[in-house]
């Protein structure tokens, strides 16, 4: 069992942050007598993929879905089946972005070639004067 502060090491994170994620459901830990939070391998499995998943771009939302899954569905199969369709989808979106930036890298370096060759002119030119 991990104190909030101890979990909140762990990830890098403030103890904000993580009281957030109880706040909107996705960690349930358990209280002291003096009602301070106690962190279970379990819960902080849950914090692991709740990283993992803001670090990949998912959404809070399907975040707390996939995560939630598991409590419904010990087997896994739903929470699997739920992360490969939503890790599908994500990855398509990065295939995307990464199109898009090698179009704009091309634009830029086809653009820095007219510009190198419009300055070597203007050199070309002052060097005849």
């Amino acid at each position: 069992m991990k104190t909030i502060a101890e979990s909140a090491e762990e990830f890098g994170v403030s103890q904000r942050t993580i009281r957030y994620y109880e706040e909107i459901g996705l960690l349930h830990p358990e209280r002291t007598a003096a009602n301070k939070r106690l962190y279970s391998k379990a819960e902080m499995a849950k914090l692991k993929l709740i990283f993992r998943g803001k670090r990949y771009g998912f959404s809070l939302e399907e975040i707390k879905e996939m995560v939630l899954l598991f409590d419904q569905d010990r087997t896994g199969k739903k929470q699997l089946e739920v992360t490969v369709d939503y890790g599908r989808k994500r990855i398509a979106e990065i295939e995307a972005t990464i199109a898009e930036f090698q179009e704009m890298k091309q634009e830029m370096e086809a653009l820095l070639t007219q510009f190198e060759n419009k300055l070597n002119q203007f050199e070309g030119e002052k060097a005849h004067e």
